[in-house]
């Protein structure tokens, strides 16, 4: 009797451990999510900022620059495709979490992960320098234009746009000039490929890319 007593309070503490185990993670997830979802903000304003000269319009009148950037926020929050639960943190954060007690199985849902990754919501548009061939995960210092959101290496694109006149942007069928101050390191580009890099197989293929370039020229036509 003794016996099935110690074998009851044992499984009573081993749940009452792995519930507050599972009460600390929940804490730990509520607290990512509202960290990244400050990052976002933070990048729609650096973003917002960079647009203020290109928005401004000079006149007699005193410019009420706080109006100026909120409008300028909520249009660079209007384009944004970035939610805070599908961020690629939040799922670096959940995947660490899965992989305490499952290491090496896929995580719920991982399958629609594949097929999200390879849709036309994807961020990285091109999977090489247009003018170096190599792949954007081994970019040594990827930038990506603000206006057709291609990537490509620093150096290269710096002295294309320099050199170039017009400098159109070097991938097949885009019609974005080029200008320094717009092809850029963004906060969020890092991340992306990053998450490009450890997806794997999952990482959008040639295939897509001339999808999305396509659709992107028919957006523009």
């Amino acid at each position: 009797m003794s016996s099935v007593l110690n074998k009851l309070n044992n499984a009573a503490e081993r749940e009452s451990s792995e519930s507050q185990a599972l009460i600390a993670v929940k804490k730990l997830e509520e607290a990512a999510l509202e960290l990244v979802a400050s990052y976002v903000d933070c990048t729609c304003y650096a973003e917002a900022i960079r647009e203020v000269p290109r928005a401004y319009q000079p006149s007699n009148q005193s410019t009420d620059f706080e109006k100026l950037i909120e409008a300028e926020v909520n249009k660079v929050k209007a384009d944004s495709s970035t939610s805070v639960e599908n961020h690629p943190l939040i799922r670096q954060f959940r995947e660490a979490v899965w992989n305490v007690h499952h290491a090496g199985q896929p995580m719920p849902g991982d399958e629609q992960e594949d097929i999200l990754m390879t849709s036309t919501q994807t961020s990285i548009l091109n999977v090489t320098c247009p003018l170096t061939g190599k792949p954007v995960i081994e970019l040594t210092e990827p930038v990506r234009c603000v206006d057709c959101k291609h990537i490509y290496e620093k150096v290269p694109i710096m002295h294309y746009i320099k050199h170039q006149r017009p400098p159109k942007c070097p991938i097949a069928g885009c019609p974005r000039v080029l200008q320094v101050g717009r092809v850029i390191c963004d906060a969020l580009l890092q991340v992306e490929i990053e998450e490009l890099r450890s997806s794997g197989p999952s990482a959008p293929n040639a295939e897509n890319i001339e999808d999305l370039a396509d659709d992107e020229d028919d957006e523009d036509e």
